[in-house]
C-alpha cells in the first residue's frame, strides 16, 4: 500500500499543520505494517514556482540554494518527530523532471494539451489565473488571492474540461474516493460550480525560469501545481528506469484490486488542485478508475476558532513545541485531540492535560503497578497458571473489546477513537487494580496466588497495550517492550496477539518511568 502526503512548499516554514499531516501519515503507515501489510510512505517538498524564485531573488541567492536551505528545515523536523518515511520527494530531482517531461510529451501527443493566448487577471500568491467566478460579492478579488495583476501572454493548456464529466461520475459512484464523506460532497459541489474550464500548465520563461522546462516548447516552464502533483507518481517509480533507484511502481500502485494509494491532504488544497487537477491528470494519463488514489482530507488546527496565519501572528512552530513538551507529547496530542477530517483548536494546556492524564497518570500508573509490584513482590517473575476469576475474565473481555474498537477506528483512519479505545482498557486495568489491591494481598502469604494472578493480568495487559500503542508512540513502546523483556513484541502483527503473550515463569525487567509528567514552571 502506498501512503502519500501533500508535499510541503519550500517558500514557507514548517508549522503545526505540516507536523500533524506527517505524524498522521506516519501513524497510519506504521499501523498498516502492524496489520501485516506492506506499506510505502512517501512525502517530500515542492521546490519550484514563482514565489520561490521571487523570495530567492530578494535574498540574493539562487532559487536552488534557497530551496535546499528550506528543505533542510523540513527534513530536520521530520527526523525530530520520528516521522519514518520510506521515500523522499524533491521536485528538483532529475528523475522527477524526466517523468514530468515525458508525461507532458505523452499528453501533447494524445491531444490533451493545446496552446492559446490569454489576457486577464493573475494571482501572484496562488500562482494561478483568475476568472470572474473568483471575485467576491462586491466584484473584487478577495485578500486570499494576494497581489492580483493583469497579464497578456500565450501559454499551454491542459484539457481539464474534457475530464470533468468523468470526474463527477467517479466521485459520485466511489464512496471512498474522498474521506470523510462530507469532504466528498464538498468536492462534488465544487465540480458543479467550476464549469468547463481548462488548466493553464505553463509559464513563459521571461516571467518565470524556476521550473521544469516544457520539452516541446523550451520557452516555457511547467506550472508549479502541474509539476508538483506528479511527484506522487514519479517518486513511486512511475515511468522510471530500473536503474533509477525508485520503487516498483506496479507494487505500490496496483491495478489488480489491491488497496489504491491513500493520499493525505489538508482541506484547503482539496479544491481544485488534488481533488480536480490531479485526478483528471491521472485520467488523461490513462489511469483507470481502479487505480485512482483515495483522498483522506484532514481539517485545520485553529487558534480560538481562527485559522493560523503569519498575519495574525498565531502560527505554532512544531519544532519549538517538541523542545518544550517533548516529542512523545506532541505526537500523542496531534493524533489524539483532532478527529480526522474535522478542524480542532490547538491548545497547549490540553496538550499537557491529555499527556499528563492519559499517559503519565493513567498508563504510567498501570506501568508502575504492573512492573514495580511484580519486581517488588514476585521477584519479577510472572505466574500465569492460576485460574481466572470473574474479575479477570471481565478484564480479558475489556482487552478484547478495546482491541476490536482500536482496530475498527484505525481501519477508518480515526486515530482519536483508536486512542480512546486504548485508554478504555487502561482505565479498566486501573480500576481492577484498585478493587484487588495487590499491595494489600502482598501482606498475606496465604493470598500469594491471588497476588500473582492479579499482577500477571496487569503485565499481560501491558504487553498488549505496548503493541497497540506502537504506531502512535514507537519510542515509548520500544522502552516498554524492553522493560517487559519482550523486545520481540514489536515484531508481532495485530492478528498474532493472543492472551498468553507473557508465559508462566517469565521474568520482567527493571522498571523505569516511560511517561514522565510534564511540569510547567510558572513565570515569575
Amino acid at each position: 500500500m502506498l501512503i502519500t502526503t501533500a508535499i510541503d512548499y519550500t517558500n514557507g516554514a514548517p508549522h503545526i499543520g505540516h507536523a500533524y499531516e506527517k505524524v498522521l501519515a506516519d501513524v497510519l503507515a506504521r499501523y498498516q505494517r502492524l496489520c501485516g501489510h506492506e506499506c510505502y510512505f512517501l512525502t517530500g517538498v515542492d521546490q519550484h514556482g514563482q514565489k520561490v524564485q521571487q523570495t530567492a531573488e530578494k535574498e540574493g541567492i539562487h532559487p536552488a540554494t534557497f530551496a535546499k536551505k528550506k528543505t533542510r528545515l523540513f527534513l530536520n523536523l521530520w527526523k525530530k518527530l520520528g516521522v519514518d518515511y520510506d521515500g523522499w520527494a524533491e521536485t528538483t530531482d532529475d528523475r522527477h523532471k524526466a517523468c514530468v517531461q515525458r508525461i507532458l510529451s505523452d499528453l501533447k501527443d494524445k491531444g490533451e494539451l493545446y496552446k492559446k493566448g490569454y489576457q486577464g487577471h493573475y494571482s501572484v500568491r496562488q500562482e494561478q489565473f483568475l476568472t470572474d467566478r473568483d471575485r467576491d460579492e462586491s466584484g473584487n478579488f478577495g485578500p486570499e488571492w494576494g497581489e492580483v495583476v493583469e497579464i497578456e501572454e500565450e501559454n499551454w493548456y491542459f484539457r481539464l474540461s474534457a475530464h470533468s464529466a468523468w470526474l463527477k461520475d467517479f466521485i459520485t459512484q466511489q464512496e471512498d474516493s474522498v474521506i470523510p464523506s462530507f469532504r466528498r460532497n464538498e468536492l462534488l459541489g465544487a465540480l458543479e460550480r467550476s464549469g468547463d474550464q481548462d488548466l493553464c500548465i505553463s509559464r513563459p520563461k521571461e516571467r518565470l525560469r524556476w521550473g521544469i522546462e516544457i520539452p516541446f516548447d523550451t520557452g516555457f516552464v511547467t506550472y508549479v501545481w502541474f509539476d508538483a502533483l506528479i511527484n506522487y507518481a514519479s517518486f513511486a517509480g512511475y515511468l522510471a528506469a530500473d536503474s533509477a533507484g525508485l520503487p516498483d511502481f506496479g507494487k505500490l500502485w496496483p491495478a489488480d484490486g489491491s488497496p489504491t494509494p491513500l493520499h493525505i491532504i489538508g482541506k484547503d488544497i482539496l479544491v481544485p488542485a488534488h481533488g480536480i487537477y490531479w485526478l483528471c491528470m491521472l485520467h488523461a494519463m490513462g489511469f483507470p478508475d481502479s487505480q485512482m488514489p483515495r483522498l483522506l482530507v484532514h481539517g485545520w488546527w485553529n487558534i480560538k476558532g481562527e485559522k493560523m496565519s503569519k498575519s495574525l501572528g498565531n502560527v505554532v512552530d512544531p519544532d519549538q513545541l517538541a523542545d518544550r513538551f517533548g516529542v512523545d507529547a506532541v505526537r500523542y496530542y496531534l493524533v489524539r485531540d483532532i478527529v480526522t477530517g474535522r478542524d480542532s483548536d490547538f491548545d497547549p494546556e490540553r496538550l499537557v492535560m491529555l499527556y499528563n492524564q492519559e499517559l503519565a497518570n493513567e498508563l504510567g500508573n498501570l506501568c508502575n503497578r504492573a512492573l514495580n509490584m511484580t519486581a517488588r513482590f514476585c521477584y519479577g517473575i510472572c505466574r500465569t497458571s492460576h485460574e481466572a476469576t470473574s474479575a479477570e475474565l471481565a478484564l480479558r473481555e475489556s482487552l478484547e473489546s478495546s482491541t476490536a474498537a482500536y482496530r475498527s477506528a484505525m481501519d477508518a483512519w480515526d486515530t482519536a477513537a483508536a486512542l480512546k479505545a486504548i485508554n478504555a482498557h487502561v482505565t479498566h486495568c486501573n480500576a481492577y487494580t484498585e478493587q484487588n489491591k495487590p499491595w494489600e494481598l502482598a501482606k498475606d502469604e496465604a493470598k500469594k496466588a491471588d497476588l500473582e494472578r492479579v499482577l500477571a493480568h496487569l503485565v499481560e495487559s501491558l504487553a498488549h497495550l505496548t503493541v497497540l500503542l506502537s504506531p502512535i508512540l514507537p519510542e515509548p513502546a520500544t522502552r516498554l517492550a524492553h522493560q517487559l523483556r519482550r523486545e520481540d513484541l514489536l515484531q508481532l502483527k495485530l492478528g498474532e496477539l493472543y492472551w498468553g503473550l507473557i508465559g508462566d515463569g517469565h521474568e520482567t525487567g527493571k522498571p523505569k518511568p516511560v511517561f514522565p509528567k510534564i511540569v510547567i514552571e510558572e513565570e515569575a
